[in-house]
């Protein structure tokens, strides 16, 4: 199913963005210019050709690894989003890897010690993290690291030290959220008969956590962490207007505003491309955590 979703996919950005309001011939001729130099730009970006074969050319360049020319910067679209993608999956990737393994291990904890002191605690962080805004959090931190303490920079890309903010805001939401289910999933399990069976036989607690009551409750988890790239995608683009951060995400929404279709498209196609190959690995990855799901 990954290629027709991704062909509906860019059906539907190609014909939404063509029904916006504005003309990008106009925006690149600027507003001095005639309409006969505007209606010449126009032929040469291929806009007074009908919709349809302004769709069928662009998957037909598509399908050899062209998404064409930006209208405003006249450079390739790979050029343009390839750094800007990299720079977005390094952040994203990192934002994910936060959340996975703090996540979890909040998770596993507050399972093991329900109704505890700890359990309520990491209850209530949970619950903080999923209703702080990103905008908000990455102010914050800044403010404290930044400006007062002086530990971190402010904003820009480079080393580690310029991910840390960055990674911290943008990892909060998803870090509530497979914290949550994560203890969730736990508790159902820690309840049935085997996990119960595992501790008569003598086996050591953490062996009875980690070998048989986790590995039984990763399946909703993993699903959860699939579902969590797309919002860590979307979350960019606060994260990276905040920090200044050279992502994909802030550079999409100034294209936007541009009436730049070719870059618009090749952005949105690229990103969804990589949520449902995630998605696709999150769902073979089902098979290797439970030998019993098999798909025909």
């Amino acid at each position: 199913m990954l290629v027709p979703v991704l062909v509906g996919v860019s059906v539907l950005v190609f014909l939404m963005l063509h029904l916006t309001p504005g003309d990008p011939a106009r925006l690149v001729a600027g507003p001095d210019a005639t309409p006969t130099q505007v209606d010449e730009i126009r032929h040469a970006l291929g806009l007074d050709q009908p919709l349809y074969r302004q769709y069928y050319v662009y998957m037909v360049r598509l399908a050899h690894g062209d998404l064409g020319q930006s209208i405003v910067t006249h450079d390739a679209v790979t050029d343009e989003l390839a750094p800007r993608f990299a720079a977005t999956a390094q952040l994203s990737g990192a934002a994910m890897l936060v959340a996975i393994v703090v996540g979890m291990s909040f998770g596993i904890i507050s399972a093991t010690r329900q109704y505890s002191v700890v359990d309520n605690l990491m209850s209530v962080l949970s619950l903080v993290g999923l209703s702080t805004p990103a905008y908000w959090l990455g102010l914050m931190l800044i403010l404290l690291f930044s400006l007062h303490f002086r530990w971190l920079p402010a904003a820009g890309a480079g080393g580690i030290q310029h991910l840390i903010l960055p990674t911290i805001t943008l990892a909060m939401f998803a870090m509530a959220t497979v914290a949550r289910m994560t203890r969730g999933s736990m508790l159902d399990v820690l309840n049935q008969e085997f996990v119960q069976t595992a501790r008569a036989k003598g086996l050591r607690e953490r062996v009875v956590i980690i070998r048989h009551a986790l590995k039984n409750a990763l399946i909703p988890v993993i699903t959860v962490v699939g579902l969590q790239v797309g919002q860590l995608l979307s979350g960019a683009v606060l994260t990276e207007t905040v920090f200044a951060w050279p992502g994909i995400g802030r550079f999409m929404v100034d294209s936007i505003q541009a009436r730049d279709f070719p870059i618009v498209q090749g952005g949105v196609l690229l990103t969804a491309t990589t949520f449902v190959v995630v998605n696709l690995l999150v769902d073979l990855l089902y098979g290797v955590v439970d030998p019993r799901i098999r798909y025909p």
